[in-house]
């Protein structure tokens, strides 16, 4: 890919009713983001985990299963940036109030490490006030493979 590539900006959408069921087709939606952006098999797994978590949590906590209520992804890229959003229909919550899933009393439980995992995966993960949308952020290239375009 040539730099000039990098600055172009790229979006991809993705609309899924609120059943898991439907999960399976974050996969599918990736796979068209890794062959455009030619995303290395480390980011796009790295990827496919967190947006996979991230819609997961948007169909179960935010909407509550009803499949009225739909689950959106947009992935932008540009200037060598991967920003993905995930927002769903529901109230929102406040993601300060999650337990810390490596305190000991929380190392057992079944879910919760969710946001944990997004949070190690990508270069950034923020929220917006209501709670209903998060906003994750990966670098499409390292600083080596710069290195490697520049010269």
């Amino acid at each position: 890919m040539t730099a000039s590539a990098h600055l172009k900006k790229h979006t991809f959408r993705m609309t899924i009713a609120s059943e898991p069921e439907n999960i399976h087709r974050v996969e599918t939606f990736l796979r068209k983001v890794k062959k455009a952006e030619r995303l290395s098999n480390e980011k796009y797994h790295r990827l496919l985990v967190v947006v996979t978590e991230a819609v997961n949590n948007s169909i179960t906590h935010g909407n509550k299963r009803n499949p009225a209520h739909k689950v959106h992804v947009v992935c932008t890229t540009q200037k060598g940036v991967l920003t993905v959003k995930v927002r769903d229909e529901g109230e929102g919550f406040d993601p300060r109030a999650l337990p810390d899933p490596l305190h000991p009393e929380n190392l057992l439980r079944e879910s919760g490490r969710g946001v944990f995992l997004m949070k190690q995966m990508m270069d950034s993960v923020s929220y917006n006030e209501t709670g209903n949308e998060v906003t994750m952020t990966l670098r499409m290239r390292n600083e080596r493979e710069d290195e490697r375009t520049r010269r």
